[in-house]
Order: C-alpha cells, then structure tokens, then sequence
C-alpha cells in the first residue's frame, strides 16, 4: 500500500503557525515580486480569488473581505517542510518527498483494518509538532494514493486519512472525478480526453489497451494502469540528486549597471554552488542570463546567456562564481534595463568521481576544506553569516512588501515569549 501526505495549502498553513490572528480570514501569499497568487486559505478560495491570479486584480477582494496578505518567506517554508518530512520518517518505514509540501509513504506492514487509523494518528501527530494541517490519502497505487488525498480536502469528516482499496469504493470515486485532476494527465492530453469525450477517471479507465497504446506515451499508460489498481510507478526510498540546479529571480524594477547585476549573478552562483555541495555533487558546466522586462514595450529589448565549461568538475564557490562573473562582464550591454538574471549548472556527477584536467591549476584539497568550513559556519550560525564580498552588501532587490519574519532561521526573528 501506499499513501500520499499532502500539506493543505502550504504556504498559508506555515504563515498561520506565527500568526494565530490569520485563523479563520481569507489569507493569500504571493509570488517573487508579490506579483500573483501562490497559495489560498480555504477562505480566499471561497469568495473566488483564484490560483496565479495578479495582485492587482484582487485589491477589491482585499478590502471588501479583510484578506491577509503575504509575500512569499521561502526561507520559512522551506524549514517548515523539513519538520513534516522529518515527522512522516520517523512513523512510516521509508518516504519519497515528491515536493516542497508532498511525499509519498510507503506502508508495508501495517495491516489494511488499521490503516485508516494510523492515517489519522500520522495527520494528528504532524499537526500537533508542527502546526502544518496534512491530507494522508492510502490506496494500492501511488496516482489513486494522490487521489485519496484530495478527497481529504474535500471531506473534512475523513478527519484528514483516506482510504481506498476496495474495488466498489475505487470505482465509485473515480465515476466523480475530473480527467484533469489525475495526476500524471497534462493539459495536452486533458485536451484530447475532453475532445473524445472522456471526461473521468472511470472513463479513463474503461478505455482498451490498445486504444491507449495507439493515443499514449509509456507515461501515460502507467496512470491508466495505476488507476486501475497496478503499481507501476516505482517508489524511490532516496531523493534523487537534481541533474541541473537553477537560481534565478526577477528583481522589482529594472537594473541598469553592471555592478548591481554583478552582485545578484554572484548571489545566485554562490547559492547554487552550495546545494551542489548539500547533495555531494560537481558540476562541469555553468549558464548565466539576463533578461531585460518584455512587459515594456516603451523600452528596448535584450536577451542574452552563456555558457562555461570546467575542465575539471568543480563545487567550488569561487570557482563558480568567478566563472559566472566573467561571463557576465562577456554578456552584458549597457544601455538596457535588466528584469531578471540567472545562473544554471549542469552535468552534474557525483562529487567522488570526478576526472581531474592534466593542465588544472587549482589547489582543489585547499577549496574543498574552505568550503566545508564556511558550509559549516553558515549552517551553526545561520544563512550567508560567511559571504563574498563581491556579494556586496545584502540587498534584496525583489519587492515582497508584506514579508513575515524568518521565524525558524533568523535568531533575530526567533519569537519572545513574555510570562
């Protein structure tokens, strides 16, 4: 059996954890640059403000219906959601976290009659440590596992576990429920379902074998086989490490000079050479972009990027943000107003493997033992407490007006409890 435990509205649920006075009221988080909606309250959802929905265009819900606004604390959720995996390990025999709110269980070895319970003391047990309200949906396969857990957030008396493992109750949930919604079903193939009249999952399901082999990818026949009871999408007991790490931001009004889009690509480097470091990996090539504001058309246009290749895979922050830096000045043009920069590493191998140049010049035992002891300081006394000066000053050139306190990563922002 599996089972999927899914925060209810995550973003949201850890604002709501600080701030008990956000209860009850419609609440929405924001976007980089508080620029659209990223998380609801059940409240927000309710009077209609919808998912991705520009700020601009909810001022009026704003002010009619006292909506709490927030910009987006990734810092905080990000520390927030390492509690709840923390929690699931500790009472299931192995999770795969499928994203920053979700993770899939595996739950070999407890009995089909005490699941439903155990669901429900696991839910309890990870609101009661953390503060995050959890949907566990438990079912044969990982896609009906995803769809036992909405029905939790559609139920509230399922008292946050689902079970699903008889034929009749699979069947009758799947009659109900929207081809769109399943997991692994794109727009694309929403699309085509909808224009050949396939509009559940029960449809879904009832279609040939060979009529999905002849319409679908081998993706697309593993959910088809997925809802039909048969597990086919394998469970990984280990994160996969990523292939490609990606740091990016678009800043709140447009950067004209170089020496500010030297601290951001520097920012971004330094950032992205340390979770190559957290998953002990290297990287043999690197990517940097600018990108001026396509939304002005009263200005001129600029896109540009390029592209570093190391001889020698490297971790090395200096290293990396050296690279970026140079590519940058290569790249840059004066005159234009840049919206948004980036940098990208790929080719990422295990840290262990790595295949040294003949011609490499860099003292690399000499890197690694640096890195690992400001990986260390950073990690004892707190995020960039060790930083570049190239980094410049720490400015965050990204407008989050409405931004709460970093309350689980910032001793300054720890809460004082007063008796």
């Amino acid at each position: 059996m599996f089972g999927l435990c899914d925060c209810n509205n995550f973003f949201v649920s850890c604002e709501r954890v600080f701030n008990p006075s956000l209860e009850g009221r419609p609440v929405v988080v924001l976007s980089n640059n508080d620029g659209c909606v990223v998380s609801r309250s059940n409240e927000a959802k309710a009077i209609g403000i919808k998912m991705g929905q520009p700020l601009y265009q909810i001022r009026d819900f704003i002010k009619k219906y006292n909506v709490a606004v927030c910009s987006s604390n990734y810092h905080l959720y990000g520390d927030m959601s390492r509690r709840v995996m923390a929690i699931l390990k500790q009472h299931v025999p192995a999770i795969e976290i499928y994203s920053i709110d979700e993770a899939f269980l595996m739950l070999d070895g407890i009995p089909i009659e005490k699941l439903k319970k155990f669901g429900e003391e696991l839910a309890s047990t990870v609101r009661r440590s953390t503060g995050i309200p959890v949907s566990i949906g438990m079912s044969r396969t990982k896609t009906l596992a995803k769809v036992a857990s909405r029905l939790c957030k559609r139920y509230p008396k399922l008292n946050s576990a689902c079970l699903m493992y008889r034929d009749e109750d699979i069947e009758k949930v799947l009659r109900n429920y929207p081809i769109e919604d399943v997991w692994g079903i794109g727009r694309r193939q929403a699309k085509m379902f909808k224009e050949c009249r396939i509009d559940t999952a029960a449809q879904f399901c009832g279609l040939g074998e060979e009529w999905i082999d002849n319409r679908l990818n081998i993706t697309g026949k593993r959910t088809w086989l997925e809802l039909k009871g048969k597990p086919c999408i394998e469970f990984s007991h280990d994160t996969a490490d990523r292939q490609s790490i990606m740091v990016s931001r678009s800043f709140s009004k447009e950067l004209y000079g170089i020496d500010e889009l030297h601290e951001t690509v520097t920012t971004f480097a330094s950032i992205a050479a340390e979770k190559l470091r957290k998953q002990r990996s290297v990287a043999q090539e690197l990517q940097v972009f600018i990108i001026t504001n396509r939304h002005r058309d009263d200005q001129p246009q600029h896109y540009e990027w390029g592209q570093i290749y190391f001889p020698t895979a490297t971790d090395s922050t200096l290293e990396i943000v050296k690279a970026a830096t140079d590519e940058l000045r290569r790249i840059y043009r004066k005159g234009y107003g840049y919206k948004k920069s980036g940098v990208r590493l790929s080719r990422i191998t295990p840290s262990n493997a790595v295949q040294s140049s003949l011609f490499d010049t860099i003292d690399r035992p000499k890197h690694k033992k640096l890195m690992e002891t400001i990986d260390r300081i950073n990690n004892d006394m707190g995020i960039e407490s060790v930083r570049l000066v190239s980094q410049g000053a720490i400015t965050d050139h990204t407008n989050r007006e409405h931004l709460s306190p970093q309350y689980t990563t910032k001793w300054e922002d720890i809460l004082i409890v007063k008796v």
